[in-house]
Order: structure tokens, then C-alpha cells, then sequence
């Protein structure tokens, strides 16, 4: 394959992007990152062991993002694999360009029948056409899926294989190897070993448990949702417009939100979206109403929203109850004095 084969590849380890873990908190918040210790501890160790990351955790907590970020605070590209149910090596790894291969075999006829002219049996006309076949098996005819694409790039990139644990397990045995040596084995070509070896990062919402084969080739990382402060200022960063004392009281009902049983808490994303949407209706309070019609914003199922819509309810008659003993002592004190 004379693109990946007909020259001198790279050095597989690139120079190390990051001196200091703070370095990496630093960069990480150029790109509007919130990153904890553990994660800025886990890039600079990743950048220093090349080492996959796996990074688990809810859904919606900035697992994605992280890659997104990571690629750009070190000027790498970003290849993204969206893993399914039903995800083969076709659609990650490579697929041959059939219908282009076909269209080259009508094209070539002619030089097919010269090739094939004076072949007096069948097995000669077969070694023929065989000694041909890099012809129709090269990199002009194959198709790379994003894998490939990160093990042939010219560049080093941030490979992202998200939401791993959707797909079956029999691809996350074929990815072992992906991951251990940053090689794949292609029939028709042989082996193929990554140009520049790719800062990899696996996501998975835990929706099945992975193989601990996959889990021994990666560092692993738990990204849980925020505290109530550090969501706060995700908050601000995100939605600089928000009023500070609306964005504390929404921050603070999301908390209280995740606290709840519910089928679905509402992810970072979906705190964001709500806080954007209060900008947008230029509420100033997080009253009864603007409750009541916002809500789905966060909740998307309608048991979810019920619960919640009870507990807001019940939360203002208490205050409201509250209020009026505070009152009542009040008055009992300036009546007894």
C-alpha cells in the first residue's frame, strides 16, 4: 500500500504537549473546561504514558467534551467514533470502494484483454490477473473509517470512540488490539501501525459492564456531576448574561433536582440549555410560573416533571409556612415586650 507502506513513517510518540498538571488546568479553561484534578491528572498522564483514557460516567457530564477540548488546547484534529449496537469493522475501520473498483474493471477492459491474451488455461489467466490484484487492492480503492483515519493521519490527532458501551462486545475485542499495539490488520495489505500514535479517549455511560481486557490497556476515570459551586461556575462561564443570583437558584434547583428518584436527572447539558433559555425569556426569578413552563428543559419524561412540578409545590407551601410562623413570632414577641 504505497501511501502507508512507501515511505519512512514517524516517530510514534509525540512530544509531550503539557510540563504540569496546572498547565493543563490552564489550557483546558482557555477552552471553557472546567477540569477537576482528576482529570487534568489523567490527560498529563495519558500525554506522558500514552495511554488510552476510558472515562465513565452519566450521561451528559462533559465526557464528550473533554475530547472536544483536549484536541483543541494542543492543536490536535479531532476523529470521532459514534459507537452503536451493531458497529463492525466496515463502518470504524475501513470498507472497499466496490462500485469504484467496478468502474475500473470496464474502464481497464482492454487492458485486461491484453493482459489475458495468449493464456491457454484457466489457471494461467488466474496467476495473471493475480499478479494484477494490488491493482484493485491499494489505498486508491479503500475507504477509511474514522480508526483508519486516526492511525494514517498525517497529524497527530485525539481519537474520541464515544458511548463504547453501546456497541457489542465482539467490537470491543476487535479494538483491543487498536489499543495496545496502535495497529490494525487489514487482509488484502497486511498490517498497518499508526503513523503518530493518537491521544485516545473511550467514553461510556455504563449501560453494560466492558471487558476488564479493554479496561487494563486504559487509564480510567469516573466524571461524576458537579458540586453545586463548580456547576455554578460552568454556569457563568457558559451563560455570561444569566443575572449571578438566577443562575445560583437554578444551579441550586438542578442539585436539588438530582436528589429526587427520578428516571432521568438532568445532565450539565441540559443545565446549561435551561439556563440559556431563562436568558432568552429575561426572567429575573425563578417563580411559579417560569417553573412550570421551563421545566421541560430539564426533565424530558412527563412522570419526571410531575414529581418535580409536586415537589417545587410542596417546597413553596413550606416556605410560605415558614414565613408565616416567622411572622406570628414576630408579632407574639412585639405584643409579649
Amino acid at each position: 500500500m504505497r501511501r502507508f507502506f512507501g515511505r519512512e513513517r514517524s516517530e510514534r510518540k509525540a512530544a509531550n504537549v503539557f510540563d504540569t498538571i496546572e498547565e493543563i488546568r490552564s489550557r483546558l479553561g482557555e477552552q471553557q473546561y472546567i477540569a477537576s484534578d482528576e482529570i487534568a491528572t489523567t490527560v498529563f498522564l495519558a500525554e506522558r504514558l500514552n495511554k488510552p483514557v476510558l472515562a465513565e460516567g452519566p450521561a451528559g457530564v462533559g465526557k464528550t467534551e473533554l475530547a472536544k477540548v483536549w484536541a483543541a488546547a494542543t492543536g490536535r484534529d479531532l476523529i470521532r467514533l459514534q459507537c452503536y449496537e451493531g458497529l463492525d469493522e466496515t463502518k470504524a475501520l475501513y470498507e472497499w470502494e466496490y462500485a469504484k473498483q467496478l468502474l475500473y474493471t470496464q474502464l481497464l477492459r482492454d487492458k485486461l484483454s491484453d493482459l489475458l491474451a495468449g493464456a491457454e488455461t484457466l489457471g494461467q489467466a488466474a496467476d495473471r490477473l493475480a499478479a494484477e490484484e494490488d491493482v484493485f487492492f491499494s489505498d486508491r480503492f479503500l475507504l477509511p473509517r474514522p480508526l483508519l483515519r486516526a492511525l494514517t493521519s498525517e497529524r497527530p490527532v485525539v481519537l474520541l470512540i464515544d458511548e463504547i458501551d453501546r456497541a457489542d462486545a465482539e467490537f470491543e475485542a476487535f479494538l483491543l488490539e487498536v489499543l495496545s499495539d496502535f495497529q490494525v490488520s487489514v487482509p488484502e495489505l497486511g498490517t498497518i501501525k499508526a503513523r503518530h500514535q493518537p491521544m485516545v479517549l473511550l467514553t461510556s455511560n455504563n449501560t453494560r459492564e466492558l471487558s476488564e481486557a479493554l479496561k487494563r490497556r486504559c487509564l480510567y476515570i469516573h466524571i461524576d456531576y458537579p458540586s453545586l459551586d463548580d456547576e455554578e461556575r460552568i454556569v457563568n462561564l457558559k451563560v455570561p448574561g444569566l443575572p449571578p443570583r438566577l443562575a445560583r437558584q437554578a444551579v441550586e434547583l438542578v442539585q436539588r433536582l438530582r436528589t429526587m428518584d427520578l428516571k432521568k436527572y438532568p445532565s450539565i447539558s441540559e443545565t446549561l440549555d435551561w439556563a440559556r433559555a431563562l436568558l432568552e425569556l429575561n426572567a429575573r426569578s425563578l417563580d411559579r410560573h417560569t417553573l412550570d413552563t421551563t421545566m421541560s428543559v430539564l426533565l424530558k419524561y412527563e412522570s419526571d416533571l410531575r414529581k418535580a412540578r409536586r415537589a417545587v409545590a410542596r417546597a413553596d407551601d413550606e416556605r410560605a409556612e415558614r414565613r408565616r410562623r416567622d411572622r406570628d413570632d414576630e408579632f407574639r414577641n412585639f405584643r409579649e415586650n
